[in-house]
């Protein structure tokens, strides 16, 4: 009952937030700003002079999809460029060298996609100016630039007759300034007060409550180990007195983090670090910030094409896609693993078990809001994390990655999840009509083949890359080598590296060595083409569409905002997502839970 609370209660202040967020996003996308945000329109005004940007002179599509990849490729080189040559520059007090070629163009590429896939430990690589110049501007560019999409694909739906849908450079200025920057700012200062870090100081070193001692084979002046007469393995006793703390500017990190649905963490261990995540206040306005720009963008969808049950129709379908999801994950998480009980291995380990699946789990969280944590960062392509995917049962898992490889719709990434949503709603449509024998229409617009060419790229590039590189990996020896748990969990851990990839999630299951160049180098590629060989279709889906006739309604046309359609939405996800991933599924966690469950 105490875990169903905790999941009414963070549902409740959602659904609470999603129309005022909404709002307030159709009004700053309108340029018809409240008062109270008036006062940053100089601001505005002066970009737009420094960079040469004409506000009012909108983009055809093909345009507007030019800005944003010279954008987004200038970005790339910035972050590599950074990482290269972040040992000669300040703001370095640990003294950290170059970050490696392969590494550094795997990051370059992870953030500027909005992926975050972290193949590196962020305490022991990234200098303070490296996370902040480089990593945390880019949790703010990478998302702005999947809101801006989403928003020309929207106002393909709203306008008619027309062969521009905006400009990039005024939507993704209004998303960085109105939207991204004052949530990071109130976010990060409450935060601060719940003891997430914010500083520049140097790693303190301070004394451990209880001395640790244990025994390590001894070296000599070479590095070998040393052996006696038998020629057995000579140790020495250890003992540690202190400890290193990391610290750093956490608290402006997390917060974008978390509402850009970045998930690149200060520290390795993500949110559950206690520096980055430290209490059960922190943990919820974490998993809210994940979800409040996607859940508010469902209204402001609404709000422009003209009719609010159509924003509402679709926040109904995630939110019944989510609550599926989750549902499962709790129950596979709050069983436990039976074999702890079968294999009677103690008491204490029996015991353990009997509450269900701590393992890889905080325990200032617990089981509920763990798996409340992941079902939400892998339903929003966020992957921050605040305990081990790869701890979970074969069943909590499994639902971490079929969210990422439905194509994160189910709210999704800052704009990316609510436009991949609207190609399964034009893909719906299409189903409908031929089951009725009618032309396809959604919002007036009729959907064509052009439309259904497009939608049907976005719907398929995923699972191409996805499983082609799944099985490249799992057949070359450089990629085989770095998995440390064979059979079934290793290809799920390698699987589930690619989905997340291609999905630009940026979580991971971990149990594979991916910081080598063989994976650097092909998650590198897998994260680039999951972003923006998606986003040319959209927009030139978008492009399409501003261009129709607006239908009349008739008697003859579907309506998109009832129950039925929410139902039918729901199913093509499940069907045409879904169905895809079966058989790689059915090799990895499948197996695995039969395996576990089996006398």
């Amino acid at each position: 009952m105490n875990g169903l609370l905790q999941i009414a209660l963070y549902l409740g202040v959602l659904l609470l937030l999603a129309k005022p967020m909404g709002s307030y996003m159709t009004r700053v996308y309108a340029g018809e700003l409240p008062v109270w945000a008036r006062w940053m329109q100089p601001v505005e005004r002066l970009f737009y002079r420094l960079c040469g940007v004409k506000p009012q002179q909108e983009m055809r599509w093909t345009q507007y999809a030019g800005a944003m990849l010279l954008f987004s490729l200038l970005g790339v080189l910035a972050v590599y460029a950074m990482q290269r040559l972040q040992a000669g520059l300040p703001l370095n007090p640990q003294g950290f060298g170059a970050v490696s070629a392969d590494s550094a163009f795997n990051t370059a590429l992870s953030f500027v996609t909005n992926t975050n896939w972290q193949g590196y430990v962020g305490e022991t690589t990234m200098s303070y100016l490296t996370q902040m110049l480089t990593l945390t501007v880019q949790n703010f560019l990478s998302a702005a630039t999947g809101m801006a999409v989403l928003i020309a694909l929207i106002r393909g739906f709203a306008r008619h007759t027309t062969e521009t849908i905006g400009n990039f450079w005024v939507d993704m200025t209004r998303s960085t300034l109105y939207i991204l920057l004052p949530l990071s700012v109130i976010l990060a200062l409450v935060l601060v007060s719940q003891g997430v870090v914010q500083n520049f100081a140097p790693y303190q070193s301070v004394p451990l409550v209880e001395n640790l001692s244990y025994d390590q084979p001894k070296l000599d002046a070479s590095g070998n180990a040393v052996k006696d007469a038998a020629g057995n393995p000579v140790t020495e006793k250890v003992e540690v007195k202190t400890q290193t703390l990391a610290l750093g500017p956490v608290a402006s990190q997390e917060a974008i983090k978390q509402l850009g649905t970045n998930g690149g963490g200060f520290f390795n261990a993500n949110s559950a670090h206690p520096f980055e995540n430290p209490t059960p206040l922190s943990n919820f306005l974490a998993m809210l910030a994940i979800f409040l720009i996607p859940a508010g963008l469902c209204y402001t969808f609404g709000k422009m094409v003209g009719d609010t049950r159509q924003g509402w129709a679709i926040l109904v379908s995630m939110t019944l896609l989510f609550v599926g999801f989750l549902a499962v994950a709790e129950y596979a998480e709050q069983q436990g693993n039976p074999a702890f009980t079968t294999l009677g291995i103690n008491q204490l380990a029996t015991a353990s078990q009997a509450g269900g699946n701590m393992e890889g789990k905080e325990t200032r969280f617990g089981i509920v809001n763990s798996a409340l944590f992941a079902t939400i960062t892998t339903a929003a392509s966020c992957g921050a994390v605040n305990a081990m995917h790869d701890s979970f049962t074969p069943l909590g898992g499994m639902v971490t990655m079929a969210q990422i490889q439905l194509g994160e719709v189910v709210f999704g990434g800052v704009g990316s999840g609510l436009y991949g949503m609207l190609v399964y709603a034009v893909i719906a449509v299409f189903l409908a009509g031929l089951m009725i024998g009618r032309t396809p229409e959604y919002l007036g617009k009729k959907i064509e083949a052009f439309d259904i060419k497009m939608a049907s790229l976005v719907i398929l590039i995923p699972p191409f890359i996805i499983l082609g590189g799944t099985a490249l990996a799992v057949m070359l020896g450089v990629g085989k080598s770095s998995i440390f748990n064979p059979g079934a969990h290793g290809f799920s851990e390698v699987l589930y590296a690619f989905s997340s990839a291609v999905g630009n999630n940026g979580s991971a299951f971990a149990g594979i060595s991916a910081n080598t160049p063989f994976y650097n180098t092909a998650l590198g590629f897998a994260v680039w083409a999951g972003r923006f060989w998606l986003m040319i279709p959209v927009l030139a889906l978008a492009g399409s569409l501003a261009a129709k006739k607006r239908i009349p309604t008739s008697i003859g046309s579907m309506a998109t905002h009832t129950p039925l359609f929410v139902w039918l939405l729901v199913g093509t996800v499940l069907l045409v997502g879904a169905l895809t991933f079966v058989p790689a599924l059915a090799l990895g966690p499948v197996i695995e839970h039969l395996n576990m469950i089996k006398p």
